[in-house]
């Protein structure tokens, strides 16, 4: 690399990191924003109850009296000075503090990243880590209610990692355990570490500040430590789902009294026991963060009371490196991101069996950080160098500027199922909030409907009276095309997405990408121009066929008349999908027969869409146009398509199999999945294990032309030219040496 492109390269990174530094900024200016709009009795409301005029800091009597105070008898000693302050600076000045706290705990987190580190990650990791605790919903939880969640979360990372000295460090823990108690657990991963200093610190300043409340505040610490067992049942009620802790879990799945209590203990034991010790195992190793976020998960899942604004611990566990392929590397962050920053119902979809998962995401994925998950360790082989992604060679477009993203390559390995999933489930979540939302009314849905009807009819296109009134009086086919309408729409897309992933996993990324890219140009359409379908204009006598005579006041469509937008018909997806699913099964499917069963989907999609009055023809033009759209934007951004391996490339094969593939037998390469690319071999890091099975490169010779048996050619090829020796070079002796010239010539 020269050093043009290396200043091109630090020019890149540096706007960057600048557009990292503004998008956290924007996010720390939105929640200022969010929370101060905030109506004065809706914001803040948990510091309100604490220190305002009417707050149980204000009040004679216990801090318990009322089951609103849930923090222990030291945190009420720290906050009762601020009752004094008055209510709106004290809220301002509050929201700030608190913002604060959550930048500062953003930038020791990213200085606390196991080393080595590359310049880039130790450049961007600090943006980043704002904006995830920015957009993560303890912070937002903790900004909403005016909670005090962040600061024992803070004092621990302060303690191991910024302050020098193991006593200081045990003084800021043990600070943060008087605030929560279940923070003595890190005394334990102190103490094996052989940072003991630091676990008598800890030890001693939590029983300092506790007999300081004790002191100051008897009776309060009485009913805290021994009524109520440290807390246990303060607050809201333990079986709510803000309560992610194992007791909580117990309590929704029905268990109640002596059985859940030793069930609670029993777990909880078992959790400790598993945990911590990998807490050690990763502090040894180097791995500090990820050791007092596993050490954090455990206190998350056997406190009796841990609600959402308590759960820091389980965002940290990012950091944590798993998986040997670098494309399982993208796994295990994406999905705590998105556990944490996203509402469960988003996650998985509204049955009645996964509402047990549903409920208890975040405590499934702390359990998982601190019992389950294999993290590599700093001395694997692949920490550092995971298996590299194969790329699929680049193909020529027939445009100079084409592909607008170069770095977006075709990627030939499989990619990672559980992340697909999971993609595609928040995706979706997201296209049916977007979809939703996008009500305009039903008089302007029902205006644009007089609209296409209007242009229908100037262009002579104006069937679904006709069709609608004719399948009507054919029960068969009215039953047929219902079934078809309401069975087809979802399947046939997760079957061909599902099938191109285990057959064809070269053309998945680019097939899920086209499709992604249609539905969000339809998510435009629906909220630009909400559209009334044929069976919801009352003026025009159509019968909706699938559910019945309407009130159009008040339309009952069963459990899906409060989750569906009526209105959302332009473009229509249901002949979108149906065209995509047809177009793709044309281009991968081997056989003619599965061809043509590809084209008749789309087909009767539209015969369906159309008799049963749930679109017009237009509708499904823009389907069409929004499919084509969506390719149209994927060749642009990743480049065409190929159909045939590239010319040149070495091509790897496994086996017998992949000898003709590479040799260029028919039907071979195309069974492997990639018969639209050639690998090439993969860089593997050193000291990682060989692939079982022979791996042989086959590079196919050009056949020699056919000619008539027993007859010469006609033009013989030319014996190839030899080269000639270098000068000083000794000739082998198989070489026959041309004589030398002679003066005269001989007699």
């Amino acid at each position: 690399m020269g050093p043009g492109a290396g200043s091109t390269a630090q020019v890149r990174l540096g706007m960057v990191r600048v557009g990292l530094w503004l998008i956290a900024a924007v996010l720390v200016v939105r929640q200022v924003v969010a929370v101060q709009l905030q109506p004065p009795g809706e914001r803040l409301t948990d510091l309100e109850t604490w220190i305002g005029p009417e707050g149980v800091l204000h009040v004679n009597g216990s801090l318990y009296d009322a089951d609103q105070f849930t923090g222990t008898p030291f945190a009420g000693l720290v906050l009762k000075p601020l009752s004094a302050s008055a209510e709106n600076a004290l809220g301002l000045a509050w929201t700030f503090g608190t913002l604060l706290l959550v930048v500062l705990l953003g930038t020791v987190a990213a200085r606390a990243l196991p080393h080595p580190v590359s310049r880039r990650t130790s450049l961007l990791a600090a943006p980043v880590a704002i904006c995830l605790l920015m957009l993560s919903l303890p912070v937002r939880n903790a900004l909403y209610l005016g909670q005090t969640s962040i600061i024992p979360v803070l004092l621990v990372l302060l303690g191991c990692f910024t302050v020098r000295g193991q006593r200081a460090g045990g003084l800021l823990i043990g600070t943060a355990a008087a605030l929560q108690p279940a923070v003595l657990l890190f005394t334990v991963l102190l103490w094996c570490t052989k940072r003991r200093r630091a676990a008598v610190s800890t030890g001693a300043t939590f029983a300092a500040c506790t007999a300081l409340a004790w002191a100051a505040m008897p009776r309060d610490s009485w009913t805290y430590w021994v009524h109520h067992l440290a807390g246990v049942g303060l607050g809201a009620s333990p079986d709510s789902l803000g309560n992610q802790s194992l007791h909580g879990a117990l309590l929704r799945l029905g268990c109640t009294g002596p059985l859940e209590v030793a069930l609670f203990l029993t777990l909880g034991a078992l959790v400790v026991c598993l945990a911590l010790p990998r807490a050690v195992r990763y502090a040894r190793d180097g791995q500090l963060l990820l050791a007092v976020a596993v050490t954090g998960c455990v206190a998350v899942a056997v406190s009796p009371t841990t609600w959402q604004h308590q759960l820091l611990w389980v965002l940290l566990a990012l950091t944590g490196r798993v998986g040997r392929r670098t494309a399982d590397r993208y796994l295990w962050p994406v999905a705590v991101v998105l556990v944490m920053t996203l509402p469960a119902h988003m996650l998985l979809p509204n049955k009645s069996f996964l509402f047990p998962l549903r409920d208890n995401a975040v405590l499934i994925a702390a359990l998982a950080a601190a019992c389950a998950v294999p993290f590599l360790s700093r001395t694997s082989p692949y920490f550092q160098t995971p298996v590299p992604t194969e790329y699929a060679p680049a193909v020529r477009s027939r445009w100079r500027h084409v592909p607008l993203l170069p770095f977006w390559r075709r990627v030939v390995t499989r990619p990672n199922l559980l992340l697909e999933l999971l993609l595609i489930r928040v995706c979706y979540s997201c296209y049916d909030y977007v979809r939703e939302a996008a009500r305009g009314g039903r008089a302007a849905a029902e205006r644009h409907g007089l609209w296409v009807h209007s242009a229908e009819r100037a262009l002579g296109i104006d069937i679904e009276h006709w069709a609608n009134h004719t399948v009507v009086g054919v029960p068969w086919a009215r039953g047929f095309f219902d079934f078809y309408y309401e069975s087809f729409h979802f399947g046939v897309p997760l079957t061909v997405l599902g099938v191109l992933y285990v057959r064809r996993p070269v053309d998945f990324r680019w097939a899920r990408t086209s499709l992604g890219l249609a539905t969000l140009l339809a998510l435009l359409g629906f909220w630009l121009f909400p559209l009334a379908p044929p069976r919801l204009m009352p003026t025009l006598g159509f019968v909706d066929t699938v559910h019945g005579v309407q009130d159009f006041s008040k339309p009952d469509y069963g459990v899906l008349t409060a989750v569906t937008n009526q209105y959302a018909a332009m473009p229509s997806l249901h002949f979108g999908w149906a065209l995509w699913c047809g177009i793709m099964i044309a281009i991968m499917a081997p056989r003619w027969w599965m061809k043509a069963l590809g084209a008749l989907h789309p087909l009767f999609t539209v015969c369906s869409i159309v008799v049963t009055g749930n679109h017009w023809v237009l509708d499904a033009v823009g389907g069409a146009l929004v499919v084509g759209t969506g390719f149209g934007l994927t060749y642009l951004l990743s480049g065409p398509r190929s159909t045939h391996p590239v010319e040149g490339a070495a091509g790897r094969a496994r086996g017998a199999g992949g000898v003709l593939a590479a040799a260029g037998v028919g039907g071979a390469t195309e069974a492997a999945g990639t018969s639209d690319t050639v690998r090439g071999p993969a860089t593997r890091p050193a000291g990682a294990p060989v692939p079982e099975g022979p791996a042989t490169a086959v590079q196919a010779a050009p056949a020699p032309a056919p000619e008539a048996v027993g007859e010469p050619a006609a033009n013989p090829p030319a014996p190839p030219a030899r080269a000639a020796p270098a000068e000083g070079s000794v000739t082998s002796a198989r070489t026959p040496s041309a004589p030398e010239p002679r003066s005269s010539p001989p007699r």
